[in-house]
Formats: C-alpha cells, structure tokens, sequence
C-alpha cells in the first residue's frame, strides 16, 4: 500500500502544506464574520479573531519562512516546498485574505453596526458637540502622553515595538524634508465613544484624533503628509537551553523578541509616495512583506469593542457553565465524589470551578500530603496558584512544573513561577530541549486505609479565563493505577528517573509515537481480517507525515477514518484510491474546540482515550505529553455521545474536499444541531435530573483566594 501512496504521490497532492493549511483555518474563521446567522458583535469578535490569529502566524511561522530563505536553506517541506516557494504561495494567500478581511470590515459589518445604532465617524462627519469633545480629550489625555520622534542625522528611525500602531509624518520648513514618527499610546482606548444627541452610539478611534490635532505635535513645520503604520516583528525565541539558568536565559530572549527583524509593514492604501518609500527604507522590508491595506490598521481592537457595555441583544446568547456539574452533585466531599467512582466534565458547558474546589479542598485539607501539577498557561489573576501557595504555607509538599516556554505566556510564567518559589514551592522550569504540555494534578492523601493518590487529567491548561470559552474534558480518578503512573511522570519530570513502562499513561517523546501508530496498524490489519474496524481522532491540528501515510494505508484496507480536526490538517480526504475512506470535519462555532479525543474500534472491543497531544511532529517527538485511556464505561459511553454529536453537526461543520477547501454542510432537508449549544443543553439537563434524584448535597464552590 505504500508503494501504491507513494506512485500517486507526483500527480495528486497528499499531503497540503502546513503553512498554506493554517491560513485555510483562519479563512474558516473569517467566514464566520460574514455569516449572517451570526449576531452582529459576534461577527466583529470572529473578524478580531483572525487579526490577532495572523500576528502571532506572522511573528513565528511567516519569520520562520523568512530566515531559512536568508539563510539560504534548500530544505523541502513534506509538501514539497522549497522556503522560497512556501513564502510566495503564503504572501499571494495572505495579501488576498487582507483584502477579505477589509472587505468584511467595511462592507458587511460596519452597515450592519450602523444599522444597530453602532456608528463610528471620521473627524469630517462630528457636528459642534462632537468635536469640541476630542479636542479636550486630545488637550487632557492623549498631547501629555504623546512623543514626537524627529528622524534626522542625528536622531535616528527608533526601535518601534512589535505590533505598534504608529503615524508616518512628512514634515517641510524652509524647502527642506523631514520625517517624524508619532507612536499611538497603547495605554489609551483604540477607540472613544462620542456624546450623542439621539438614540445612537457614536465612536471615533484614537488615530483620527491624533492625525486631527498633529499640527498641535509640529509647529514649527508645515504638515504635509502622515499615514498610519504597523510593523510586525520576529518574536520566535532562540533559547539556550544548556545553561545554569532556563529563567534568566528566557528572560533575556523575551527582551530580544522586541527587537526581532520586521517581517510586514501594514500601512494605509492612500499612504504617501514618499512617506512609503522612507518607512521601506528605514525598516528594510521587500515588495511582499508590504502590506496595503484599505481602512484602520490592527484590527484586534475590535475585539474590545464586540464585548461593548448594553449590547447583550447583539450577541451569542452565552453559555453558563453548569455548577456543579451532574456528577458531583450529591457529595458535600470532593474526595469523596472521586472514591465513588470516576468522574468526567465537560468545559465550558459544566464549570471549571470543579477543579479549582479539588485544589483549594487539598491546600487546607490536614489529610492531603503533597500536590503535583503541571503548569503550561495559566490565567492573570490565576486562582490555582494562589491555592497552591496557600497549600505551601499550610505545610504541604507542593510541586509545581511551571512550562517557561509556553510560547507568548512566558513573562506571565515567569511572574507565577517567582511566586511559587517564594511561597515555599517546589518550582521545575521544564525539561532541557522539551516542552511539558501534558495537564495533570496529583494529590497524595494520608486515609485509615493508607495513601491514596487523587489525579485529574485534562485536554486543556489550568486556565479559568480560557476554561469559559475553550473546550475541553477532565477526569478526575483515584485508581491505583492511573495514581501509580502520575508518580512515576512526575519522578520522571523534576528528578533523574528512567522512564517506567506505565500501566495506563501513553506519554511523549518516548512512547506515544510508537502507541498511535500500533493503534492505526491494528486497525487496518482487522479491516483485512473481516473485523470491525474504525477510527475517530478529535485534534487541533493533523500535521505528521507518518501517521498521515499509516491513516491512507488503512484508508486503503477499508478502516472507516473519521477526522474533527479544527485548525491545520495536512491530509487530503476523499481521494480515490488513496483516502476515499476518511472525512474531516472542522468545527468553528461560538466556543474554541480543544478536546483530543481519540476512538479506535479494536474488533468490537473498543478504546477510548484523551489528553494534551495534537498529531504533530511536536507533540509526538519534542514534547511531554499524556494520553490517558477512559475504561469506566459510564464514562467511555459519554465520550461516544460526544463524538457522535459532534459528528452530526451541521451548524458549525465545514467538510474539507479532496482539492483542500472547505465547505459548509449542505443544511437542505437536514435537522440542525449545533453540538456547542446540544452540548450546553444536555450540561443542563443532567444537573436538573441530578438534583431531582438526589437529596440535594452538592460541592460547593469556593470562591476564597
């Protein structure tokens, strides 16, 4: 069957680029700003989406591209691309998707916010009132913060921060031209709502009010040209890994990541000649990396606006997690819910405060021993940490494996790691050369009958802010077995041990390549012997080229293959011969799926399992990652509904097509599901049924800090 991939290969593409497939993604998401089921706010909130979505694409990946070019590389990616060749197809792919994005902006939502009595103006269009209000607020708030930066001989271009709006002037006294640059104080509002004689809202952004007052910024030159701008910067970090000191090493590349090289110029279409050819000259950027863009530049502002004050009937009708969920109701004792049984929840449809309260219950429980838990994003004001400080200062062993190079949250890391370290904490940075993405908390408890050890495993971080609008599933088990393999991890994590044979846990690097493929194999060998044969994998991303060619190969013995897959995914479904077997769904709705969850048919003895891995060459070779099975059959059977639900989703679900693109369930004569909303109603339902059928005893949360 190899032979048989591998002869198609020169004239049918399978495998997409990863690059190309990700901006597929992202024109998933933009879609849902045109969609016009969707509430008009939340049309702008997916518009902010993919601004924010293409900075940190630009920052990582887009810069990738750009230094192996500069440094001449000829490497091949698995699509067979050369550096050069990648960077041209993704610049013409992403100068086409700006345009769309502008499009949307002024085409279809600012209409429709108008419509709604959401009204933004330019300078030209405030009447008296108006006017006379950004004046003062210019005089009051933005002149005292605001520094002119003359360009000359003696002053040169100044380092301007990664994503920084800016004003581009050109300035002329006495024959001569000069440059000046005005940065856009980030510490102010993008944008300022204006006093209203009607029913409407008004709102006029930042920039206009600057470029309004800038003769107030030159008075001694006459003005005669400025243009906003944007430069968005190389922020991956090169990290010294073999040093004494991960912290202080990371510390020092976050502080180089603000002087990374430009890689886009965004600036406005109508951008003077002159001024376009100094700010390309000062900032050295090519033809490509220029980006043109028609309206305000930095689009994420928007997401700010879409959560506006008093426009609740302009939304999504929110999803409340259920608290608790259905299966803790009943228990007064969280340790005592898990003793009885294990227990699943489903976020953001049951609360994640389930698993703040197993925390917060440990850090004062006089039973509890120690805490372990890893650490990969955590929320600002995280409540987590400040339960496992308080564990510390009650006397426990805590530890805590805090991921530093959790990409774009290593400042906010650092900061939490300092203050476990303070507390008293046991504080491990991470493994040399690996990322720890697993999730799991363990809890070692003294009882009458000796230690027990306490587990939760999750698809998703320990984040309360991301929690609410993130998917994800935890499981919460005392087993033996599953506590004996979280000890041996952590050994493994913040000691010298060998990796064990664990009795449950599939755990990356060393072991979880070789699990998923045996697991495909199998698969593909029951298909040839007349068994029951079939796959299912909830992913994020779809990237690695081996389990790609094992997923054709028993595409090809007759394996039913079944893909959710929300972001990238590098196979190529429904080609004859090759894949005409898998389908892949990617769901983009009002919550971001998370989940991992993975479904193999075995002969009719099925498994179920979840954790932190995406299929990516990352997540199965440079990465600490846990994948856990799910044997209760209770909760085995709820994993199947979720699968099965999501499957049948005709709301959110885009299909991809054997050409890569992707399209819209056909809704014509179907019932239409939405599995994040099914999912929210079914939460719901259980805790009522719960509630009615027990005596009415439930955890309560605690909200303490």
């Amino acid at each position: 069957m190899a032979e048989k991939i591998k002869d198609k290969q020169d004239d049918i593409l399978l495998y997409n680029d990863r690059e190309l497939s990700w901006m597929d993604f992202n024109a998933r998401v933009l879609e849902e700003a045109f969609e016009k089921e969707n509430p008009i706010l939340e049309k702008v909130k997916f518009l902010a989406i993919t601004a924010s979505n293409l900075d940190e694409f630009f920052m990582v990946r887009v810069a990738g591209i750009m230094e192996n070019i500069e440094e001449g590389s000829k490497s091949v990616t698995p699509a067979g691309l050369t550096p050069k060749q990648q960077f041209e197809k993704l610049s013409e792919k992403i100068h086409i998707f700006a345009e769309k994005q502008y499009s949307c902006l002024y085409r279809s939502i600012m209409p429709i916010l108008r419509k709604n009595g959401l009204i933004f103006l330019d300078v030209e269009e405030l009447n008296d009132v108006q006017n006379k209000y950004i004046n003062e607020y210019f005089d009051e708030i933005v002149f005292p913060v605001l520094t002119p930066l003359a360009v000359d001989t003696s002053r040169p271009f100044p380092l301007l921060a990664n994503k920084s709006l800016n004003i581009a002037v050109r300035l002329k006294k006495d024959d001569e031209s000069v440059f000046a640059i005005v940065q856009v104080p980030s510490i102010l509002p993008r944008f300022l709502e204006l006093p209203a004689e009607d029913e409407n809202r008004y709102f006029i952004l930042l920039e206009d009010i600057i470029m309004h007052r800038l003769s107030s910024l030159f008075e001694l030159y006459k003005i005669k040209a400025y243009c906003p701008f944007r430069i968005t910067r190389n922020s991956d970090m090169d990290i010294d890994e073999d040093t004494d000191n991960l912290l202080t090493e990371i510390e020092k590349s976050i502080k180089k990541r603000k002087r990374g090289k430009p890689v886009r110029l965004e600036l406005e279409q109508k951008c003077d000649k002159e001024l376009k050819k100094f700010l390309v000259d000062m900032l050295d950027v090519g033809s490509k990396e220029i980006y043109e863009l028609s309206g305000a530049l930095d689009l994420t502002f928007l997401s700010k606006f879409a959560g506006l004050d008093g426009c609740d009937d302009l939304r999504f009708k929110p999803i409340v997690p259920v608290s608790p969920p259905a299966d803790f109701i009943g228990y007064e004792d969280i340790f005592e819910a898990i003793r009885d049984g294990d227990k699943m929840v489903h976020h953001p449809y049951e609360s994640f405060d389930t698993v703040l309260q197993l925390v917060r219950q440990a850090s004062e429980d006089k039973d509890v021993l120690a805490i372990k838990q890893t650490l990969y994003r955590v929320s600002g004001n995280s409540p987590i940490i400040a339960a496992l400080i308080r564990a510390a200062e009650n006397g426990k062993q805590v530890t805590v494996l805090v991921e530093l190079k959790a990409r774009f949250d290593e400042e906010n890391n650092i900061h939490w790691a300092k203050k476990l370290e303070k507390a008293g904490c046991h504080v491990i940075y991470g493994l040399s050369g690996l990322k720890t993405h697993c999730k799991i908390l363990l809890i070692i408890r003294q009882e009458p009958d000796g230690i027990r050890r306490y587990l939760h495993m999750g698809t998703g971080n320990y984040n309360d802010i991301t929690a609410r609008f993130y998917t994800d599933i935890g499981v919460f088990t005392c087993k033996d077995a599953y506590g004996r393999d979280a000890s041996s991890l952590f050994n493994v994590l913040t000691g010298f041990s060998i990796p064990p044979q664990y009795n449950k846990f599939v755990v990356a690097p060393l072991g979880m390549r070789s699990f998923f493929e045996t697991m495909i194999k199998r698969e593909t060998e029951n298909a040839l012997n007349g068994l029951p044969a079939q796959i299912i994998a909830k992913v994020n991303a779809l990237v690695d080229p081996r389990i790609i060619s094992l997923l054709y190969e028993a595409s090809q013995a007759g394996v039913t293959v079944k893909l959710i897959i929300r972001g990238i995914c590098c196979l190529v479904p429904g080609v004859e011969g090759i894949s005409e077997n898998i389908t892949v769904h990617s769901i983009v709705g009002q919550l971001l799926e998370h989940s991992r969850i993975f479904y193999f048919e075995n002969g009719g003895d099925a498994r179920v399992y979840m954790g932190s891995a995406d299929w990516m060459p990352r997540n199965l070779d440079r990465r600490v990652e846990l994948v856990f099975p799910i044997e209760d059959e209770r909760l085995k059977n709820r994993a199947l509904e979720i699968i099965d639900l999501m499957l049948s989703d005709t709301v959110n679900t885009r299909i991809c097509q054997p050409d890569t693109s992707y399209v819209l369930i056909d809704r014509r004569g179907k019932k239409l599901v939405n599995c994040q909303y099914e999912f929210a109603v079914m939460a719901q339902n259980s805790a009522e049924e719960k509630h009615e059928s027990s005596d009415g005893l439930a955890i309560k949360p605690n909200t303490a800090q």
